[in-house]
């Protein structure tokens, strides 16, 4: 069995910048805070303090994923059109934040956001058809979108 070589580099590349996405979106975001004493709070709404954790955690598994997909084979066209769903989902997840809490343009966020479901679904498909381990690992990234989508509908709807 061929043992894999980790390029931290690369790894390390494909993390930032998914941390990047996430630190960007938040910066042009604003504040969010002020948001939540806006509107309507739906339930399950958990503490504003929880989603930069969350998201950290899960912007970092994104990179690690999307690194053990381009480390299969960069010109492989099957690990080619895998990180191009990547990419266009991370730039995805970067409007939505944008368009939901800083223009508070709901009903587009709904948009957006069930947009980004599907994308995940797609990219979990497509990584786990790859490497089963980038696949999966991004079953909890899933789960928070559909959670954040929850909580976009049910804002959009009260509000």
């Amino acid at each position: 069995m061929k043992k894999h070589r980790i390029n931290v580099t690369d790894l390390l590349l494909y993390i930032v910048s998914a941390e990047l996405a996430g630190a960007l979106s938040a910066l042009l975001t604003g504040g969010f805070r002020d948001f939540f004493i806006k509107y309507e709070k739906p339930p399950l709404l958990p503490d504003a303090g929880l989603f930069p954790i969350v998201w950290t955690i899960l912007y970092a598994v994104m990179g690690v994923s999307a690194y053990l997909i381009y480390s299969a084979g960069k010109d492989r066209d099957d690990v080619k059109a895998a990180l191009k769903i990547y990419w266009i989902q991370l730039f995805v997840n970067f409007s939505w934040s944008i368009v939901f809490f800083r223009f508070e343009l709901l009903w587009l966020a709904v948009g957006v956001v069930a947009l980004l479901l599907g994308l995940i679904v797609v990219m979990i498909k497509k990584f786990r058809d790859i490497n089963s381990a980038a696949g999966y690992m991004n079953i909890p990234y899933l789960i928070w979108t559909a959670f954040a989508a929850y909580l976009t509908i049910a804002i959009a709807v009260i509000n």
